[in-house]
């Protein structure tokens, strides 16, 4: 565990897209994001190199609905926060992964 917790970037509407969850979710999402900035694994995850090398995505699950919050962990300065959204088909959207596709790049 991490002694000083790694700052969080948020790209484009990230930040404010997360605080539009409902309020288990957000809770959800903040506490894994904090695991994250401590060192530690999120409860549940998966890869998305799909999107970019180092890119994996949070999924919460709640009452509400699926949630998902798409980051990358891997660079030393910060955790880059891409995508934050509400999951309304089995299969993530393209559209969603496009635009966290475009954030990703926007880091190089």
């Amino acid at each position: 565990m991490l002694e000083h917790p790694k700052p969080i970037e948020w790209l484009g509407s990230s930040r404010a897209d997360l605080r539009d969850f409902p309020t288990i979710a957000k809770q959800r999402a903040g506490y894994q994001l904090e695991l994250i900035q401590y060192g530690e694994e999120p409860s549940d995850w998966k890869p998305m190199e799909s999107i970019g090398q180092g890119v994996r995505e949070i999924r919460i699950k709640c009452r509400d609905g699926a949630f998902r919050v798409f980051y990358v962990v891997s660079r030393p300065e910060a955790i880059y926060v891409l995508h934050a959204f509400r999951k309304t088909t089995e299969k993530t959207e393209k559209r969603d992964i496009d635009l966290a596709k475009d954030r990703y790049k926007s880091l190089d």
